[in-house]
């Protein structure tokens, strides 16, 4: 029995965690989770450590600069930066931010149960192969996909000598794992992987990767016609009781404009897909902050340490930090908050 229980203890240890699921704060509050450290084993690789807690490769890596990935060292203190400030705008569906590797999902909750929200690592494009911003919806579920290839796809492998078939069936060598969600812009999904090592990095061609366990916790919690909002916000800003707080990641190259062909299935098809203003697509870090901080106080006033802000952008690890809170009782109203915000950003 207590070799049982030894065995039981290391499997849980060392096992995937499904998924992060918080209760989602109240309206005005926009931070959920907590950072934490753990100490790494003589076998460990921050790979292995990052999938065990809900993370991706970027965010364990960027959390724990210096560390070696593949041979952090037993002992070696590792950071767990779970602590995330919720993305900008609706809590509605699925919101993914390519800039931090991230998406959160907002269920509906049952009455007289509290609402949630799950939050995952992802995979997105390549600089080659970049995964489209905008507003679209979940329109079909699969599991244990086929995938068919895309002529593009089969070319560039059969360039690198690596020939592809046309039709790759279920199984373990299928690249989109045990469960696809197909989105409202043709040719896109979120799905599974037979590579999990590669989650949290910039690797797919075009399309959402999530860790197994992941994408199945997540398949039976969702279902078709539910909104998916894809965005590029590396600077998020919110509330964490009296304190205003900032998550930073590094600036993210975006998609100009999607593929041609893309485009022309969007429009034979009437497909129900927002696409965003090209010319917004590419801006400075603190001006992110400054658009962030004015979401962020638009019903509550609030002062930010312009100092802490920039600080944060040069780190750009993905940790949240304090960097305001509540504007003291000096009778500015939000709109000179705003109007000083963004005369200190320039000055």
């Amino acid at each position: 029995m207590r070799r049982f229980l030894i065995i039981a203890l290391l499997l849980v240890a060392t096992a995937p965690l499904s998924a992060a699921v918080y209760d989602l704060p109240a309206e005005g509050h926009d931070v959920v989770g907590a950072v934490a450290t753990i100490i790494a084993a003589y076998d460990d690789t921050l790979v292995d450590i990052a999938r065990r807690h809900g993370l991706g490769y970027q965010d364990i890596v960027r959390a724990n600069p210096g560390v070696n990935v593949w041979l952090p060292g037993e002992g070696t203190e590792i950071v767990l930066p779970n602590r995330f400030v919720l993305p900008p705008g609706p809590r509605v569906g699925l919101i993914l931010n390519l800039a931090e590797f991230r998406m959160y999902y907002f269920p509906e909750a049952k009455a007289g149960e509290v609402a949630k929200v799950h939050t995952y690592p992802m995979s997105i494009g390549r600089m080659d192969w970049e995964t489209p911003l905008g507003n679209t919806s979940i329109v079909a579920m699969a599991k244990n996909p086929t995938w068919y290839p895309p002529q593009s796809v089969r070319d560039e492998h059969a360039a690198d000598g690596d020939p592809l078939p046309r039709v790759v069936p279920p199984g373990p060598d299928n690249p989109l794992g045990t469960r696809a969600l197909r989105l409202g812009i043709p040719g896109y999904l979120i799905h599974g992987t037979n590579r999990p090592a590669g989650v949290g990095m910039r690797v797919s061609h075009g399309c959402v990767r999530m860790f197994p366990e992941d994408v199945e916790f997540l398949f039976d919690r969702i279902r078709v016609k539910t909104a998916v909002r894809i965005i590029n916000v590396p600077v998020k800003i919110g509330w964490d009781g009296e304190m205003l707080v900032a998550e930073v990641h590094p600036l993210l190259e975006v998609p100009q404009r999607l593929p041609d062909e893309t485009v022309e299935k969007i429009e034979q098809l009437d497909a129900d897909v927002e696409l965003p203003d090209i010319e917004s697509l590419s801006k400075e870090p603190l001006t992110y902050a400054i658009e962030q901080f004015i979401i962020a106080t638009a019903e509550r006033a609030g002062r930010m340490d312009w100092d802490r802000i920039e600080a944060l952008i040069q780190r750009a690890d993905g940790i949240p930090g304090a960097v305001g809170g509540v504007q003291p009782g000096t009778g500015w109203t939000t709109t000179s908050i705003k109007n000083a915000a963004t005369s200190a950003a320039f000055e």
